[in-house]
């Protein structure tokens, strides 16, 4: 009957310490798993969800994560204003919740900063950039190249005309906060 006893206890003791080496290696696999998650994806995990991001040079910018592509996210403001914020810009978010989405493809790593851009340049559309130095600028977006983008500046709420334009501004991508739609 002891014996029944004694092996009794060391097959439990066997037991909880494989539970806890099976434990220990989940944990183990989730912390580098962790690891492995860029900003990116875990901003691309909140999706139609609304966040604030800190922005530098801009400050605090609110609203729906409509898109986030390999370095910049796209966020809809309340009124309808679209904020096209470089990922090298982002200071912090909130409100992205507990999803992270599946690291993107070589699609997905083709929607960098400049894909946007040239977006933004074909639609003509006039647009407030605001600079890291909290400096704005607003015209339209005319030409974008490998590291910056040109802007026609003129009047906010203006079409880009010739005798409205004030001059021509070349932007290194470095120096973007944000490019916001409309005045």
């Amino acid at each position: 009957m002891r014996w029944d006893q004694l092996f009794r206890d060391l097959e439990a003791q066997l037991e909880a310490a494989e539970a806890a080496e099976l434990d220990a290696e989940v944990a183990d696999r989730t912390r580098r798993e962790g690891g492995l998650v860029a900003l990116v994806d875990r901003a691309r995990g909140a999706t139609g969800s609304r966040v604030s991001v800190r922005v530098l040079g801009t400050g605090t910018v609110e609203g729906v994560l409509v898109e986030a592509g390999s370095q910049w996210l796209l966020l809809t403001e309340d009124g309808g204003r679209e904020a096209l914020l470089p990922l090298t810009a982002v200071l912090s978010l909130s409100g992205l919740g507990a999803r992270t989405a599946v690291p993107g493809g070589q699609v997905f790593a083709r929607l960098g900063l400049a894909a946007a851009l040239r977006a933004i340049a074909r639609d003509r559309a006039g647009v407030s950039v605001g600079l890291v130095d909290g400096s704005v600028l607003t015209g339209t977006v005319d030409r974008v190249g490998a590291d910056f983008v040109e802007l026609s500046v003129h009047g906010a709420g203006e079409p880009r005309r010739r005798d409205g334009v004030t001059g021509v501004r070349t932007v290194p991508f470095a120096a973007l906060a944000s490019v916001r739609s409309g005045p």
